[in-house]
């Protein structure tokens, strides 16, 4: 590296990734792995294959361990079980942002902050007024359209603009972590049946050893690659069986457990990284390859009986509600919230985004799917048929809302990219050439 990079790099013209930034550039392989597991299961579900399907997903594996019970079906052990490993994950990404990334500044994370907020709050509004009519019970389902897919929109985003501004995608990542936060809060409160308070008591112990090791022995986890398994993922099993009894649903043991990992190096064994960053860095692969699709094979999959069953499900309130949601309901309430807090309050947007493009984003963040369907499973039950009109509506408004999104951002991606080329400069706005002069 010559002096004159390094300067920058000090400077800030080029900085190492945050790890939300990484997870940009790497999610265009844990989507298309999501979106084949989504197929299959379809195919799955609706072919002859499909008696073997709903067997493989109800099929009880487990025992019982004296009061503890840990009998569940495959699909449970799937969206308790794997899932909480993508919520773990998602734990990590909230700390970062709030410790290190862009949501510790409150005046530069106001308008993506209130703007998810408007994202939760409309879908649901929309949702609950469409289901005024709807059958007995249908109303339960409010909090489906108000998620959104971090992953899978992030994904999304990255394939549609290569050459969209870099503020787009910090603001979409920005407020998927808040949006993921409040489904966190909702699935913890909204979500909670029976709560027995002597499991989370004795949760205390295992969480209380997790913090000790991760906080005053970080440097084990950074030297030795076995140290996390043999330590801290007993921990992390016990953690988990006790939420599980406890009525929580046992996803949130591993966002509970992803707030105690240090966001900052505080050994002076690579200091400059995180633990957080770490154990993101070792899970993130087997997150997006293994836990996240296999949720989404048994979760996605869904009878619809044909076309005529498809008719019928797109007809009922449960789905439409959950597809003006999150295509309608997601746009109005993201881009109007912005809007208002630009209009009314000294908080600004990035000075390279245009109101356009924040359509096309939000068009994107209406992506709900994978917390989306965990959220049907939980407010509605298996063999209902509200359960698979959910499921139906979750689906198609995820498309519906990715080809709005394509058909917004597609053109501007190409305007963008006609401007970079005209003027010699990326859409960061850094001069390419200048770049490879100073360096080479």
């Amino acid at each position: 590296m010559t002096t004159t990079s390094a300067a920058r790099r000090e400077h800030g013209t080029f900085r190492t990734r945050l790890p939300a930034e990484e997870w940009v550039t790497r999610a265009i392989p844990g989507g298309a792995l999501l979106l084949l597991a989504t197929v299959l299961a379809l195919l799955f579900a609706n072919t002859p294959l499909s008696e073997g399907y709903f067997a493989l997903r109800d099929a009880h594996v487990g025992f019982e361990l004296g009061p503890l019970s840990l009998d569940l079906s495959i699909g449970h052990w799937a969206s308790e079980g794997l899932l909480a490993v993508f919520f773990f994950l998602a734990g990590l990404e909230l700390k970062q942002e709030f410790v290190v990334g862009d949501l510790r500044s409150p005046a530069k994370a106001l308008v993506p902050i209130a703007a998810a907020f408007g994202g939760v709050a409309l879908p649901a509004i929309i949702y609950t007024v469409i289901n005024l009519a709807g059958p007995e019970g249908s109303g339960g389902g409010w909090a489906i359209p108000a998620a959104t897919d971090i992953a899978f929109a992030v994904a999304i985003l990255a394939l549609l603009g290569s050459s969209l501004p870099s503020a787009l995608r910090t603001f979409l990542l920005t407020l998927a972590i808040v949006d993921d936060l409040i489904a966190i809060t909702i699935i913890a409160i909204f979500y909670t049946s029976e709560l027995q308070l002597g499991y989370l008591g004795i949760a205390l112990v295992p969480l209380a050893a997790f913090w000790w090791l991760t906080n005053k022995r970080e440097a084990w986890f950074k030297k030795h690659y076995w140290t996390a398994w043999a330590l801290l993922l007993p921990l992390a099993l016990i953690t988990w069986v006790l939420f599980l009894n406890s009525g929580v649903h046992a996803t949130i043991a591993g966002v509970v457990l992803a707030f105690l990992v240090p966001t900052r190096g505080i050994s002076d064994y690579g200091k400059q990284h995180s633990l957080s960053h770490t154990l993101e860095h070792r899970l993130r692969p087997f997150s997006s390859a293994i836990a996240v699709p296999v949720f989404a094979f048994f979760s996605a999959g869904v009878a619809v009986g044909g076309f005529s069953g498809l008719l019928d499900a797109w007809q009922s309130t449960v789905a439409l509600g959950i597809i003006a949601g999150l295509v309608a309901g997601k746009i109005l309430g993201i881009v109007g919230v912005a809007f208002l807090v630009t209009r009314f309050t000294s908080a600004r947007l990035d000075s390279d985004l245009r109101w356009v493009d924040m359509i096309g984003m939000a068009a994107v963040a209406g992506i709900g799917f994978t917390v989306s369907l965990l959220v049907s499973e939980l407010s509605f039950t298996p063999g209902d048929d509200m359960y698979d009109q959910a499921k139906v509506g979750v689906l198609t408004a995820s498309a519906l809302a990715a080809a709005v999104g394509a058909a917004v951002l597609l053109p501007r991606n190409r305007m963008y990219a006609r401007e970079a080329t005209e003027s010699g400069r990326g859409p960061d706005g850094y001069d390419r050439g200048a770049d490879w002069g100073a360096d080479g």
